[in-house]
C-alpha cells in the first residue's frame, strides 16, 4: 500500500487531471489518495484571524476543507472510491480499487495536540501512512520541489508542515516529495523504475 498526498493547490491546477489519471490507471489495488485543503484551507486561516476563532473549529473547519476537494477528485474520477474511515482503505485496495480518503474521523470536540495549524494534510497524510503500514509515502506539491532538499530542509522552507519532520522520525517507512512538474517521476515510481530526476527521500529525516 502507497499513501500518496496530492497537494490542495493542485484542485485549481490545470494540470490536476493528468495527475488523477495517471494514480487511477496505476494505482489500483494498491494507493490511498489524500486531498490537501487548498484554497478552502486559506479561506479557513483567514476566517480564523478575522474573527480570532480558537483553533479547534479551524481544525474542523480545515478537515471538512479537505473533505470537499476530495469530492471534487471524485466527481472529476468517479474511479476514484471514497471511504471515510481509515479502516476501510485496505478493503477498497483488496478490490483493486484507488481508495480516496475523506478524513472525517478527524473531526474533534475537544482540542488535542494535533488541533492546530502545526499539523496540516502533509502530516495528517503521514499519520495515516504510519497507522496503516503503507510501504511508502509520496507528497505531491504543485510548487516545484528542489530535488537537493531534505525533508526536514523542505520543512524549513515550509514546504512541509511544522510537525512533518518530528512525525516521519517515528517510522521508517520511505517519502517522496515531487514537485508539480514531476509527473514523469512518479509514473517511474509506481512502475518500479528510477525517477529521472532525484527528487526522492527514502530517508525521512536528514
Amino acid at each position: 500500500m502507497w499513501i500518496i498526498k496530492l497537494g490542495g493547490s493542485f484542485c485549481s491546477d490545470p494540470r490536476l487531471p493528468d495527475w488523477l489519471s495517471l494514480v487511477t490507471q496505476l494505482g489500483g489495488g494498491r494507493i490511498a489518495l489524500v486531498c490537501g485543503g487548498g484554497l478552502l484551507a486559506d479561506e479557513v486561516r483567514r476566517l480564523q484571524t478575522r474573527w480570532a476563532l480558537d483553533d479547534l473549529p479551524a481544525h474542523n473547519m480545515a478537515i471538512l476543507a479537505m473533505v470537499q476537494n476530495a469530492y471534487m477528485l471524485h466527481g472529476l474520477s468517479p474511479a476514484l472510491q471514497p471511504v471515510s474511515r481509515e479502516a476501510d482503505v485496505p478493503l477498497v485496495l483488496r478490490r483493486g480499487g484507488v481508495a480516496l480518503w475523506m478524513p472525517l474521523e478527524l473531526l474533534r470536540h475537544q482540542p488535542d495536540a494535533d488541533t492546530n495549524w502545526d499539523v496540516t494534510s502533509d502530516s495528517i497524510a503521514l499519520g495515516l501512512a504510519q497507522r496503516l503500514n503503507a510501504e511508502r509515502l509520496v507528497v505531491l506539491k504543485a510548487c516545484d520541489i528542489d530535488a537537493d532538499m531534505s525533508v526536514r530542509q523542505l520543512v524549513e522552507a515550509e514546504v512541509l508542515d511544522r510537525r512533518f519532520a518530528a512525525l516521519a522520525q517515528q517510522g521508517g517507512l520511505p517519502i517522496d516529495v515531487l514537485g508539480g512538474y514531476q509527473l514523469d517521476d512518479l509514473r517511474a515510481l509506481l512502475l518500479g523504475r528510477a525517477p529521472r530526476l532525484a527528487g526522492r527521500h527514502d530517508r525521512p529525516v536528514s
